[in-house]
């Protein structure tokens, strides 16, 4: 098994015991090849949803550009309502799993396409 899969892996146990779903791994498979080198590095693969700047660059470089969604308070409702799901009291937020629940709340697998 390679180390991205290995990772896929990871993410869709944290998926399914933290969130209570059952991954789509296609789709948790292309958000990990999506997300490059980042899921490899230690401090980039984890999301710090408690500092603003990395939530506005989530909904700047995540949700506007790659979902081509716009920008507006349903942006930060949905990062509130991932990050309640996946569990506020939770320090490690896999940057994987934040994105394939937020591409799942807006319906947007296509951009994975």
């Amino acid at each position: 098994m390679s180390s991205r899969d290995e990772l896929i892996e990871k993410y869709a146990e944290e998926i399914q015991e933290k969130c209570g779903e059952t991954p789509d791994r296609d789709l948790l498979g292309r958000v990990v090849v999506g997300l490059g080198p980042a899921v490899y590095n230690a401090d980039a693969s984890i999301v710090a949803a408690s500092d603003e700047s990395e939530l506005e660059s989530i909904k700047k470089n995540f949700l506007v550009k790659k979902l081509g969604l716009t920008d507006g308070p349903d942006l930060d409702a949905a990062l509130d309502k991932v990050f309640e799901q996946y569990g506020r009291s939770n320090r490690h937020k896999y940057r994987a799993v934040v994105y394939y629940l937020l591409t799942r709340h807006f319906g947007r697998e296509a951009a994975y396409a």
